[in-house]
């Protein structure tokens, strides 16, 4: 049995939109949000400068996380190895 073929745009450029949307209202959103957004234009960003700064705000989303969160996960970390 074969899928039909969709004939809508590539799937990619709505997802770069919609995670252009989410940065542009940066802060009505989750940071899980934020940062599944932030990944999107890392990698598929259309522009170097896109990239840099979706990395920068990456960096500043896992800034705010709370210390004993990062520490729970690198205990987490320490566990399964």
């Amino acid at each position: 049995m074969t899928l039909p073929v969709r004939h809508c745009t590539p799937w990619p450029s709505e997802r770069l939109a919609e995670a252009r949307a989410v940065i542009d209202a940066v802060a009505h959103h989750s940071d899980h949000l934020i940062r599944l957004a932030c990944n999107v234009l890392v990698a598929h960003g259309e522009t170097a400068i896109e990239r840099k700064d979706a990395r920068v705000l990456l960096i500043v989303i896992d800034a705010r996380r709370p210390i004993r969160q990062a520490q729970r996960e690198g205990d987490n970390e320490r566990a399964e190895r």
